[in-house]
């Protein structure tokens, strides 16, 4: 699983928070995932986000222009393997 926070150069406190947050629900869950923080703007404009912290699960946006809760982010880990599941099955 690859976690991706994109941020703007000139605010990466924004960022903060939004890691804080990704790597509690990651301990809460037990789930290894590579974290990424990208304080790149062509990056958030290749994604099509024009609001900052934003948040990619698997390259899909999941929040854009607010910080997530952690109860939040571990509903949007605990989704991810049902989807894959049901997509398997069309497959």
């Amino acid at each position: 699983m690859r976690i991706d926070i994109l941020c703007k150069p000139d605010h990466p406190e924004s960022c903060k928070g939004t890691v804080n947050n990704v790597r509690e629900a990651l301990d809460q869950l037990g789930v290894k995932a590579e974290v990424h923080q990208f304080n790149d703007s062509r990056k958030m404009i290749d994604n099509r986000i024009y609001v900052e912290p934003a948040l990619l699960i698997d390259d899909q946006v999941r929040i854009a222009g607010r910080v997530p809760e952690v109860g939040e982010i571990i509903n949007f880990i605990a989704e991810r393997p049902r989807y894959l599941k049901e997509v398997a099955k069309v497959a």
